[in-house]
């Protein structure tokens, strides 16, 4: 299926068409068996309203102010991402409050980013994206951040294409963009890693990063330093919160890992356990799955037992689960959702 990622409304109802990826294009896969399944994302906007470890009162409260109340022109104002007030303002809420900044603000920098590309319909172009590079060099992701900020921040970013790799290659481009997702990724870890388990990891979240990092695969990251260790990291997490994944996280999830398998992702105890625990939960959820999380799902479960998956009472009753339903909502799939399912 093509790499298009339609967004989704805050009910997780149905796709919003101002959110999506210009290249609706289709494309085989990499071993050409089966074209790229489309994967709604899970959205995870950050918090604005007012609380606990909210620093609205710092010397740079009106990059907070003016990130959440400027209303972006997608087409016409692509400078107001990079005016150097915003960089000073994140810089001066790191600085000032030092350990105890969450992030925050960076996340909400980073989905204004989003929202640039959402309503414009498309990544970031290679001169955007020059620019863009060159204004995030003092971006600094912390492991101190928390997990909410590193989600939106990660999964907004991957969104807005700040990481597709153009070629011919620009090395300091490059650079810049390995740096601050290895940073990003490097407190991912860490704060899965934490002992005891840190709090604040939340379902949503560990769906929006595994499709962020199978993004990242599929648009050519595959070798930055740490993607692999924080697919590790994340899977655990999985099984531990697999009974509060929503039917379209669940969806998310499979596509994501199974995405992984085709770029040399290993079938470790932990990724298998992962999809043990989750398959269930299609049975479970089946009165709330969308056409297109039918088909993600059964896209998934075809790229899985591609790789090698066992073909287990749990698959086959998932793939059982799932194909009267391809019946019942057959006037809601599209052309492309109906060939990828067969």
């Amino acid at each position: 299926m093509h790499r298009t990622s339609a967004g989704i409304s805050g009910q997780y109802a149905r796709s919003d068409k101002n959110y999506n990826h210009p290249d609706n294009h289709p494309r085989s896969s990499r071993h050409g068996r089966y074209k790229h399944a489309t994967v709604k994302q899970w959205n995870n906007p950050p918090r604005t309203t007012q609380g606990r470890n909210e620093f609205h009162h710092s010397s740079g409260a009106h990059t907070s102010q003016y990130l959440q109340s400027r209303s972006v022109n997608p087409v016409q104002d692509f400078s107001a991402l990079i005016k150097q007030e915003i960089m000073d303002g994140l810089l001066s809420k790191s600085d000032h409050f030092g350990h105890r900044y969450d992030g925050r603000n960076h996340g909400l920098y980073a989905n204004s980013i989003k929202r640039y590309t959402s309503a414009a319909q498309r990544r970031l172009n290679r001169a955007e994206q020059s620019q863009l590079m060159h204004f995030l060099q003092n971006f600094t992701v912390t492991r101190r951040w928390g997990w909410r900020s590193l989600t939106t921040t990660l999964h907004a970013l991957t969104s807005a294409g700040v990481f597709t790799p153009y070629k011919p290659v620009d090395e300091r481009v490059r650079h810049t963009q390995v740096a601050l997702l290895s940073t990003l990724l490097d407190a991912i870890i860490f704060k899965c890693n934490q002992q005891p388990q840190a709090r604040d990891i939340d379902a949503r979240g560990i769906s929006n990063q595994l499709w962020a990092i199978a993004k990242l695969v599929d648009n050519g990251q595959e070798h930055t330093p740490g993607l692999k260790e924080a697919v590790a990291a994340l899977l655990p997490h999985v099984n531990a919160k697999k009974d509060q994944f929503i039917p379209q996280g669940i969806a998310i999830l499979l596509w994501a890992m199974a995405k992984l398998l085709d770029y040399g992702q290993e079938q470790t105890p932990e990724f298998k356990e992962a999809v043990a625990a989750l398959l269930p939960h299609v049975n479970a959820l089946k009165d709330r799955l969308k056409a297109q999380d039918i088909v993600n799902l059964l896209w998934a479960m075809a790229k899985l037992v591609d790789h090698g998956q066992e073909r287990t009472p749990g698959l086959n009753k998932a793939v059982a689960t799932l194909l009267p339903l391809v019946h019942e909502q057959k006037d809601q799939l599209t052309t492309q959702g109906i060939a990828n399912l067969l």
